[in-house]
């Protein structure tokens, strides 16, 4: 199954059959109308906030050379009087560049959550949306319309542990968030700089990633160097130097990624041994509980 396919389907079983047929009941004109363009505003749950002009340019080339080939679909605003758009945002900017006081769009009934959940989608198909935009996204569905992490997963074909990653980004410092939409930092180096409590420290470990170019597994062992109590700590026997298995390593680096959080697997090859799970704050710890044992901490505790 395609990742489109995934995405499509997921948004059906939240949405119902509106969202698996593009012309359904919540299509209020049959076929597509010319509207003005001035009368369309923007989204308001666009995820989208950064659009690349020579993309633009290039898309409004190929309006140009063979007119618009799908139509823009919108809804009517409060008013009655003029729209909101639903999805086609790309389109909409590119005919405004042509210079076209009239477009053909769609129009629908459809509410706030599905626009979002709509734009959403629209844009993860293009692979359009930063790491940052995304995890804004789905702080929308759960703060705005109380969406589990399990329901966005749903909404959008990806699993819960990858909207949860997703989700923890936006608690990053705000200069390392900027690093990221700039795309200076990768999402995974994002990651593993949640793992440094102090802001400042992760700040200035950002920095010194961004201008060593260093690569994610780096900047992980420089975490490592700097927070050593957090990943490993000191062997209370000092007369065992054995080497760590490396399979050890690869197993944390596994099990981390898909908890979203900071993981030390402390074993000596035998007898019992630990695994170390890193949180911060209740938020955190219970993201973590579900990830671990796929039942949300208010259900345990009532």
């Amino acid at each position: 199954m395609s990742r489109n396919d995934r995405l499509g389907r997921g948004l059906s079983a939240l949405l119902g059959e509106y969202a698996g047929e593009p012309l359904g009941s919540g299509v209020e004109s049959a076929a597509p109308m010319k509207l003005p363009v001035r009368t369309i505003a923007p989204n308001p749950f666009q995820p989208r906030t950064s659009f690349v002009a020579v993309e633009l340019e290039e898309l409004a080339a190929s309006i140009k050379a063979n007119g618009l080939l799908q139509a823009i679909v919108v809804r009517r605003s409060v008013t009655g009087r003029t729209f909101e758009l639903v999805a086609g945002e790309r389109r909409l900017r590119a005919v405004k560049q042509l210079g076209w006081r009239e477009i053909p769009a769609q129009i629908r009934d459809v509410d706030d959550q599905t626009l979002l959940v709509l734009a959403l989608v629209e844009n993860l198909q293009r692979q359009d949306l930063g790491p940052l935009e995304e995890a804004k996204g789905y702080e929308s569905l759960r703060d705005t319309f109380g969406y589990s992490q399990r329901q966005i997963g749903e909404a959008v074909g990806k699993s819960r542990s990858t909207v949860a990653n997703m989700l923890r980004l936006l608690t990053l410092p705000p200069s390392v968030r900027r690093l990221v939409e700039e795309g200076d930092l990768s999402m995974g180096h994002g990651r593993a700089i949640l793992g440094v409590d102090d802001p400042v420290k992760a700040a200035d470990l950002a920095r010194q990633a961004v201008a060593n170019d260093w690569s994610v597994r780096e900047t992980e062992r420089r975490i490592r160097e700097l927070q050593p109590g957090d990943v490993k700590p000191p062997d209370p026997d000092p007369a065992n130097t054995s080497e760590r298995d490396p399979a050890i390593d690869v197993l944390e680096e596994s099990l981390g990624a898909h908890l979203g959080a900071r993981v030390a697997i402390q074993w000596k090859g035998k007898g019992t041994g630990a695994i170390r799970i890193a949180f911060r704050g209740v938020r955190d710890l219970e993201r973590v509980f579900e990830a671990v044992t796929g039942t949300e901490a208010a259900e345990v505790v009532g």
